[in-house]
């Protein structure tokens, strides 16, 4: 169930077989080559060198390791941006993204799509059927460094067909984007001009044609380089490893691509990019916040429509964030063990050996720099190894008790018209996801319209546009449903829908948006009655027919009851947030076991595991028999039971 990322070409030939060796020694089963080696593959046009890489699988083959190939396509060579440049993506601001690092390409060059399936098909006819393959990566973490989205004469061109397929005519065109406003209306698709550079903000119906036309690009090239696979690999499993709080594109439909997914879990790392508080972030500064990596378990287990590995796991401190603290003793194990809890099949470490040299030479791996000598976070890698032998096999993920409504096109929508600065998606929902995990609950993320049968409680923190699906499963679930601002606030071409927001689920809510308010930081409105606290960043103002559960300062409705469908007309303190997702659990007869803050559960099949993110000591439940640790779990540690 371990495994680990490892660069042949990076190292001399000669320690290849130790390497090998050395990784069976300490329990890694899988390896992951080759995604980054194009330049060694094809030094020039038509000069193919695979008779390394030939070497390096015979060795890890031989030495039992199995072996998980990657496609090249992240970093195209220098000699093919010099030669077709027309693959280079550009920035918001016109300005080309150049060749020096990675991901130097845009989804909508037709050249570059010629030349990514050129090298796929080399490299899977030579690999597709040798016996050390058991599986696929493609591509590298998309959309990674803002490279979903280019501007440039490729993505015009693309973007054009793209919106003739989707209209057919322009009538068509400037009724869904509202072009009459400000004489927008356009007599042809040649008129149509990328949504940038403008004096002040694009249609933002047109930026959301253009968010959602990337990410189609996205999962087609995804699809392409799947179906070509495939074709040449049966029997090998793909993946594509994603990564966190990348949201440019819906993962879903790439999921749908897949056989499993994975993602590039770097939990300290993300504490910069997540817009926590400076104190939040000087909490979790060694640890991480309790709730990063797990959101992402559960989410990715989503698109891997119930498998998922982690592709690449921190084993030590890293080299992208404006701060890389060193992680506590015991969280490399801890954060291992966490993956495994929420039912990944396999946790690999990024990287083998800590590199020398180049952008990630501070970047840690499981042995030191240069050296056959472990690092601190190889150490604890052992450690998992040897409790893994022990503990045997884990049991079947099952299903959760509660369902978390994930919509990435809600994060476009929101992105492209917060209405309030500090309004962003992602951070909402997970806001919900603590809140609930706070509670000790397993959650499963579902995607807008996938069924909800055998939830007791399904949550969904905000969904800009309730599809006829989404409706559909929202009303005929048997759960209760919480549902909370801005959901069904804008139609498919993001107009206010005519029976204003919730739109959709006017009928199911009894409730009409009436006018809504942000609220600058420092600014709140108090919320009182069957639950308490404040509402901050956005609030809503009702008209409803459904029996008000709690009202703002002003008497006007806060929460609302509906049948089983909650309402929740602002975005919740966290306060106001814990008493409204316990009251559901409560309505919904959801067991639930609240832990400490530093403290998270997390079950899986009879095994019951928790972990300690704090400083305290932390008791086990008292009916506790540990099967993993000991009965007081202390800080970084971990421990599991049976039920």
């Amino acid at each position: 169930m371990l495994g680990v990322c490892y660069y042949p070409e990076h190292w001399d030939e000669s320690r290849w077989r130790t390497d090998a060796r050395r990784m069976r020694e300490i329990g890694i089963s899988f390896v992951r080559i080759g995604e980054f080696a194009w330049s060694r593959l094809e030094p020039s046009r038509g000069n193919f060198t695979f008779e390394w890489l030939d070497r390096a699988i015979d060795v890890l083959h031989e030495a039992g390791l199995k072996v998980v190939l990657g496609t090249p396509t992240a970093t195209p060579p220098k000699w093919l941006v010099d030669e077709c440049p027309d693959i280079i993506p550009y920035d918001e601001h016109g300005r080309p993204r150049g060749f020096g690092s990675r991901r130097h390409y845009t989804f909508s060059s037709e050249t570059w799509w010629k030349e990514s399936a050129r090298i796929v098909e080399m490299v899977a006819k030579r690999y597709g059927e040798h016996p050390g393959i058991v599986g696929w990566q493609t591509d590298n973490e998309y959309g990674c460094h803002d490279t979903t989205l280019s501007w440039g004469a490729e993505d015009l061109k693309s973007f054009k067909r793209w919106l003739r397929l989707r209209y057919q005519s322009t009538d068509q065109l400037n009724e869904a984007w509202g072009s009459v406003f400000w004489s927008m209306e356009l007599t042809s698709f040649d008129d149509v001009a990328l949504p940038n550079l403008t004096v002040t903000e694009p249609n933002p119906a047109t930026r959301l044609d253009f968010w959602r036309f990337h990410s189609d690009q996205v999962a087609a090239y995804d699809k392409m380089q799947c179906e070509i696979i495939r074709k040449h690999s049966p029997g090998r499993w793909i993946t594509h490893n994603f990564m966190g709080f990348v949201s440019d594109f819906d993962h879903f439909k790439v999921g749908d691509n897949l056989d499993l997914a994975s993602w590039d879990s770097y939990p300290i790392g993300f504490v910069e990019k997540f817009p926590f508080t400076e104190d939040e972030r000087n909490r979790w500064a060694e640890t991480s916040h309790p709730d990063i990596a797990p959101y992402h378990h559960d989410l990715y287990r989503a698109v891997g429509k119930g498998r998922f590995w982690v592709m690449e796991q921190q084993p030590g401190p890293v080299n992208w964030a404006p701060w890389n603290p060193v992680p506590k003793p015991g969280m490399v194990r801890l954060w291992t063990w966490e993956a495994l809890a929420h039912g990944a099949d396999v946790v690999s470490y990024f990287r083998w050996r800590q590199a020398p040299f180049a952008q990630e030479q501070m970047h840690a791996g499981l042995n030191l720099p240069g050296l056959d000598e472990w690092s601190p976070g190889g150490k604890e890698a052992m450690r998992v190894s040897d409790e893994l032998a022990a503990l045997g096999a884990l049991p079947e993920t099952s299903q959760a008790p509660v369902a978390l409504v994930f919509d990435y096109q809600s994060y476009w929508s929101t992105m492209i018209q917060p209405q309030g600065k500090d309004f962003r998606y992602e951070e909402l929902c997970f806001r919900w996801y603590e809140a609930l995990r706070h509670l000790g609950l397993n959650v499963d993320f579902v995607r807008p319209g996938a069924s909800l049968e055998g939830y007791p409680l399904v949550v969904v923190p905000c969904m800009t546009e309730v599809t006829e699906a989404a409706r559909a499963e929202l009303e005929k679930t048997k759960g209760v449903v919480v549902i909370g601002a801005r959901t069904g606030s804008r139609d498919r071409n993001f107009r206010i829908p005519e029976n204003l927001p919730p739109g959709p689920l006017g009928a199911l809510t009894g409730n009409r948006v009436i006018q809504v308010s942000s609220m600058r930081p420092g600014l709140s409105d108090g919320v009182s009655g069957a639950v308490s606290g404040h509402a901050i960043r956005w609030r809503e103002y009702l008209e409803t027919s459904a029996s008000v559960l709690a009202t703002f300062d002003n008497g006007d409705p806060a929460l609302t009851e509906k049948g089983k469908v909650l309402y929740l007309a602002c975005w919740a303190d966290a306060g106001l947030l814990a008493e409204v997702l316990e009251l559901a659990t409560k309505k919904a007869g959801v067991a639930t076991l609240r832990v400490p803050d530093f403290i998270r559960i997390r079950r899986r099949g009879d095994l019951v595991f928790a972990f300690n993110y704090g400083t305290q000591d932390w008791a086990l439940p008292a009916d506790a028999d540990p099967v993993l640790g000991e009965p007081v779990l202390k800080p970084q540690a971990v421990a599991a039971w049976r039920t």
